[in-house]
């Protein structure tokens, strides 16, 4: 009798969950996010205790999760745990569909809701003792949200994953995991980028063995976005060709690298692929937050090839598509598009006169650190335009986004507002005929911007002030320091049309 009401309570437990799928959030829910035909995802080969079908579809999913294709793996996983209630890692895959470790959301309270519901239903179920350490790993990211830290329960679900790689030391997916772990918890202090190392390392092994598997590829091409790293994510960048589904953030991931090399057609190349895409996938009616953002990365690439009119035609591309989602990425993208081209040009006119809080349906007071790329531009505009009054109201903007950004990413955002600050002030320096305090305070500047590496929202600086700093020097004669500060440009970022064709300028000279 004991056993046939502890069934009972399973039964209802598992009832409760799915009658709960129903309610879905953030607008994941949307038909528009099901991929029809999922195409070629790589090889994932993880046994589970369900039925042959089951197991297929479970593939599958883990396979979107390893392309961090979280809404589809979400809709996957919903769809299958309404047919097969009694599928524990069916509830596991949904929990792993919520979390993004490596993206700049933030989960919301509904997603950590049906997450913990999802792994206590999972609980209860029959399982393997590696489905069960999977299962409890995924826990420790969950339990108690209400009142632990979200810092705290990632490093708890990265120390998880830590004994799980220990304890099934020839799992492919949970190397692949524990790999995926040691980036979300690298240092951004580390210059050396030794722990990205450490895991593209573990994940190379992977790779050697499987060379399709999705996980290892995509999270090498992570491991490997940075300056000190970058050459080593070329190859996994080219081997995610074969097996990248044609959804946004896939066709996306692979430009990390090239626009780190300076591989500028591969970078238009994808980046066109992955806005096609993002407009297939709407959300809550507005244009995917993944569209701009790959066009961001498409029009820097078209500038650095000196393609500027193709770069505003893609730019005016954007009106019949707006709204966009009003996220983060969407907002800085649409703020340091037109910020490009006038700077990268040296439109110094048209970068003075760049909209304000444009469109203006995204939430720009939440984003001061975006807010400060347009003011940014139309102060080093206005005061290499001969326009001294509008470049000291842009760094009277900049100085208020400054105290703003400062509570909101006092180590990272706050620097580089600091920095594009102190650069305009420099340039109106400059302008009132003071060039020792400009190249003191630009110098000042350029230390502070790259002291920081450049966030993966970015493709790069909508114009970096060591270039101004070049510029400067270049136009006070002193062409040794121009050439020198050129040169430290391109060794951070290789093959940007505005140093090179510095250089060559001061070889005329």
């Amino acid at each position: 009798m004991r056993q046939v009401k502890a069934f009972g309570r399973v039964v209802t437990f598992v009832l409760v969950f799915i009658s709960n799928l129903a309610h879905s959030h953030d607008g994941h829910k949307d038909e528009d996010i099901v991929l029809k035909d999922l195409g070629n995802l790589g090889e994932v080969n993880f046994d589970i205790s369900c039925d042959a079908e089951t197991q297929k579809a479970f593939n599958t999913g883990l396979g979107l999760l390893h392309h961090m294709m979280y809404a589809q793996a979400e809709q996957l996983f919903q769809k299958w745990i309404a047919q097969k209630t009694e599928c524990a890692m069916l509830y596991w895959g949904h929990s792993m569909s919520l979390f993004h470790p490596l993206w700049p959301d933030k989960i919301t309270k509904d997603a950590l809701t049906h997450g913990l519901q999802a792994l206590t239903t999972a609980q209860k179920l029959h399982k393997s003792q590696r489905e069960q350490a999977y299962i409890s790993a995924a826990i420790t990211y969950y339990e108690n949200w209400q009142n632990i830290p979200e810092k705290a329960r990632v490093k708890a679900w990265a120390n998880a994953h830590t004994k799980l790689y220990k304890d099934y030391p020839n799992d492919i997916d949970a190397t692949a995991f524990y790999a995926l772990s040691l980036l979300v918890m690298a240092s951004p202090k580390d210059k050396t980028f030794s722990t990205n190392k450490d895991a593209g390392e573990i994940l190379s092994a992977i790779i050697d063995k499987h060379p399709l598997h999705p996980g290892a590829i995509h999270y090498s091409i992570h491991a490997y976005d940075n300056p000190a790293l970058a050459k080593l994510g070329l190859k996994p960048a080219r081997a995610y060709d074969k097996i990248a589904p044609e959804v946004p953030h896939a066709l996306h991931m692979p430009t990390h690298i090239f626009v780190r090399l300076g591989e500028w057609q591969d970078a238009i190349n994808w980046n066109t692929r992955s806005a096609t895409a993002a407009l297939k996938y709407p959300t809550k009616a507005s244009t995917s937050m993944h569209y701009v953002h790959a066009l961001d990365y498409k029009i820097y690439g078209l500038l650095q090839l000196g393609e500027k009119q193709k770069a505003l035609e893609t730019l005016r591309a954007i009106e019949p598509h707006h709204p966009i989602q009003n996220t983060f990425p969407a907002a800085y993208a649409l703020a340091a598009m037109p910020a490009r081209i006038g700077l990268e040009q040296k439109q110094w006119l048209q970068a003075s006169q760049l909209k304000t809080r444009h469109p203006s349906y995204i939430s720009w007071e939440k984003f001061p650190q975006v807010e400060a790329i347009t003011y940014f531009a139309r102060g080093i505009g206005s005061a290499r335009s001969n326009n001294p009054q509008r470049a000291k109201e842009s760094l009277t903007m900049l100085d208020q986004l400054y105290i703003k950004t400062q509570t909101t990413s006092p180590n990272y955002w706050a620097v580089l507002v600091d920095a594009q600050r102190k650069a305009v002030k420099a340039w109106i320096y400059f302008s009132q005929g003071k060039p020792q305090q400009a190249l003191a305070l630009l110098k000042e500047a350029a230390i502070i911007e790259d002291s920081v590496d450049k966030n993966p929202v970015t493709p790069g600086s909508v114009l970096p002030i060591r270039e101004l700093l070049a510029d400067m020097y270049a136009k006070t004669g002193n062409l040794d320091a121009a050439k020198t500060a050129y040169t430290m440009s391109l060794a951070t970022s290789p093959n940007r049309r505005y140093s090179q064709h510095g250089l060559l300028s001061l070889a005329t000279q």
